[in-house]
């Protein structure tokens, strides 16, 4: 697999960035305001990781029989995660290497996520990764977020990649099924611990089990075949 021929499409929330805890305290603060106090915890957020934030927040509003509707609860969601967002969100560092070099060798790369287009420019913007990464799709520009292929398929037209030539970098099952289901390799670095094992991952190409803990740049550019040592 040689550079001109592939295009790496990334996940961005648990695989680029650390922004899971933002999504999770802004989920709960929605939650709270228009349901009271409720049982959403960290483990029970965990359970919606890598679905796209409306499907999510629909989910939970029938759940705890919240009548506003979705629009509203995406609204307010929203305006809480890019407040947590622009405040601190972590980049995993082995992950802003992979890119930086990736960028060097001149291998196309886009961002494809069920975040909403306005926390997806933040989160890159104050990272600095929106200097290496400006393909963005975001789901709520496509008719079905993950597990669907949409996104991915929408981030390889704007490539302009055959599906076949990418890979996918994904922390979540619903993602590397969407992978799996647009024609796309894919590398997987799971989130959470517990989610290993999980048939969407045992299908992928390439798995690190133990996630942002195992994964390493080098390791990644080898496996894509591509000179770690220098940019081409």
């Amino acid at each position: 697999m040689s550079a001109p021929h592939t295009s790496v499409i990334f996940d961005l929330d648990g695989t680029l960035v650390d922004s899971e805890p933002n999504y999770y305290e802004a989920t709960r603060r929605t939650l709270t305001a228009f349901a009271g106090d409720t049982d959403f915890d960290w483990e029970r957020h965990t359970g919606y990781i890598g679905i796209g934030t409306r499907e999510t927040l629909e989910i939970l509003g029938a759940r705890y029989g919240i009548e506003a509707p979705v629009e509203e609860l995406l609204d307010a969601t929203n305006r809480s995660y890019l407040e947590l967002a622009r405040a601190s969100t972590p980049v995993y560092p082995e992950m802003r290497t992979f890119v930086e070099r990736l960028h060097a060798t001149g291998v196309p790369m886009a961002v494809a996520s069920g975040s909403s287009r306005p926390a997806i420019e933040a989160v890159l913007g104050g990272t600095g990764l929106d200097a290496f990464l400006t393909t963005l799709v975001s789901a709520e520009e496509v008719g079905r977020g993950k597990p669907e292929p949409d996104v991915f398929l929408e981030a390889a037209r704007r490539l302009g990649a055959e599906p076949a030539r990418c890979v996918v970098f994904e922390d979540a099952p619903p993602g590397a099924l969407a992978a799996r289901a647009a024609g796309m390799r894919c590398v997987a670095l799971p989130y959470v611990a517990a989610t290993v094992d999980d048939p969407a991952f045992r299908a992928a190409d390439l798995l690190f089990r133990g996630g942002q803990a195992e994964f390493t740049a080098v390791a990644a550019l080898r496996w894509l075949e591509l000179d770690p040592a220098r940019p081409r």
